[in-house]
């Protein structure tokens, strides 16, 4: 048998992986565009009973904006995962359209002659948008190899400890709706915490990937009874504590629920062992009655959360309302720009933006958004599984719990599953700093996606190269 006959084509197969991978997304990115602005006519026409006068330039951007993060994953990432972008395309474009429709509802319930769709908050999501694709973008062209953030640990703590800290500073910080969470520089306001989340992950990230066989091996003498030394959990428990205890400070129950999650779900991914699971359920259950308790704001969403009728004209009226809206929105949904949410519930683009979607999508519409974050937490744990490396395998799975717990806890709490943390939902609620900081968030989970697949393919290369090489010495006799 000729040894020419022996040659497989892996190479070139891996180049038709890549150029299909990218082929789909593109794909996948055309069939989202067509639901976005499909969604949108619907809704305009619910409103005016005409055509969108400026369907024509909608068209342009959402073209523009799928193009460039088509481009960028092509020049960037060659061999990543195929259905991220278009999920993450598909629930901002949702979340855009539903802004839209609550700036439209607003303005008609104050003015029933006004004629402008958007008074305010949509025009500034899309400028938001736009600068969380050039963000990803940016940090896809910045950070080229994922194991360059595990040389910058305690650097990277100490720019995630000043994040935390930059809403306490007077003068600098403000307070929205009792949480301090936000800074404020002339007439630009962001939230530090949504870079402050990611750059704390990846802290975790490395320091449990460093520490990991310490973690999981016993290594202490206790009687006659080896047991986990607890030595290395010092320090990271520590820069954990001290994360948390500032978000308290801040009365923010949504991102410190966020950081514990982050925190016990990564020690659990790192080590297997369900004892820390169980460790942090109990410290979970202290920390809830505690701050239950003796912090005022917690108690106040426990009570709403237990009983909210009694309050329906004061706290708890928000849940009370989105509750009659949820049920007036039915399997299929009032119609879209047909529901009532979008103007009678209190902060219905940002909080309780999925209230208007239920009821004005239905249950089918609302069961749409769960199975795509479903499916974007699904492919981020393929990812966090195909990764070349324990620390970006880490990262990859601390920024999917990340993703995936955010859109829980929300959603979770509009619909009584547990109270409400007043988080905002992931590329769907109104928020530049949390559109901003979720697009970085991918550009890694891309980058660990693109380096895991390409290392994948070379391993398959260099195995057919032995098994090639082991055929031609039996044929050969040598």
């Amino acid at each position: 048998m000729p040894l020419t006959s022996l040659r497989s084509p892996t190479s070139n197969r891996a180049r038709r992986g890549i150029k299909a991978r990218r082929r789909t997304e593109l794909g996948l990115l055309v069939a989202a565009g067509i639901i976005i602005v499909a969604t949108y006519v619907l809704m305009i026409l619910g409103n005016t009973s005409k055509l969108p006068s400026n369907l024509t330039p909608l068209l342009l951007c959402i073209l523009a904006l799928g193009v460039a993060t088509h481009l960028a994953n092509r020049v960037f990432l060659p061999d990543a995962n195929a259905v991220v972008m278009p999920l993450v395309f598909l629930l901002n474009g949702i979340g855009y359209v539903m802004i839209a429709r609550i700036d439209l509802a607003i303005c008609h319930h104050r003015t029933p002659t006004c004629h402008i769709i958007y008074p305010y908050y949509a025009p500034l999501q899309a400028a938001w948008t736009a600068g969380g694709v050039a963000a990803y973008v940016i940090t896809l062209a910045v950070i080229r190899r994922s194991r360059d953030l595990d040389r910058y640990r305690y650097l990277l703590l100490a720019g995630g400890v000043i994040l935390l800290l930059l809403p306490l500073v007077p003068g600098l910080g403000r307070n929205i709706n009792d949480a301090r969470l936000w800074i404020q520089i002339g007439s630009f306001e962001f939230q530090p915490v949504e870079i402050g989340k990611i750059v704390l992950c990846i802290f975790f990230a490395s320091y449990f990937a460093d520490k990991r066989e310490l973690l999981t091996i016993p290594t202490a003498r206790l009687g006659n009874r080896l047991v986990l030394d607890p030595r290395p959990l010092v320090p990271i428990v520590l820069a954990w504590g001290f994360a948390i205890l500032v978000m308290s400070v801040e009365h923010d129950i949504g991102f410190s629920a966020l950081l514990f999650t982050l925190f016990i779900g990564l020690l659990w991914v790192t080590t297997g062992r369900t004892g820390y699971l169980v460790l942090g359920l109990v410290l979970f259950g202290i920390g809830a009655y505690v701050t239950g308790k003796y912090f005022s704001q917690t108690h106040i969403r426990v009570e709403d959360w237990l009983n909210p009728w009694p309050l329906a004209n004061g706290s708890g009226g928000q849940l009370v309302q989105s509750w009659y809206a949820l049920g007036n929105g039915g399997i299929g949904g009032t119609g879209l720009g047909l529901g009532q949410a979008a103007y009678q519930v209190t902060n219905s683009n940002t909080d309780f933006i999925f209230v208007v979607i239920g009821e004005e999508m239905g249950l089918l519409g609302a069961t749409m958004v769960l199975v795509a974050f479903l499916l974007l937490v699904g492919a981020g744990l393929r990812i966090a599984q195909s990764a070349r490396s324990e620390f970006a395998k880490l990262v990859a799975a601390g920024l999917t719990i990340i993703i995936g717990f955010q859109a829980f806890f929300i959603i979770g709490g509009i619909v009584r599953i547990l109270p409400l943390t007043g988080i905002t939902l992931p590329f769907i609620s109104y928020g530049g700093s949390a559109l901003i900081a979720n697009y970085v968030l991918v550009a890694l989970l891309m980058r660990i996606s693109d380096e895991g697949t390409a290392a994948a393919d070379a391993a398959e290369q260099a195995q057919y190269e032995a098994d090639l090489e082991r055929r031609r010495r039996l044929l050969t006799g040598n």
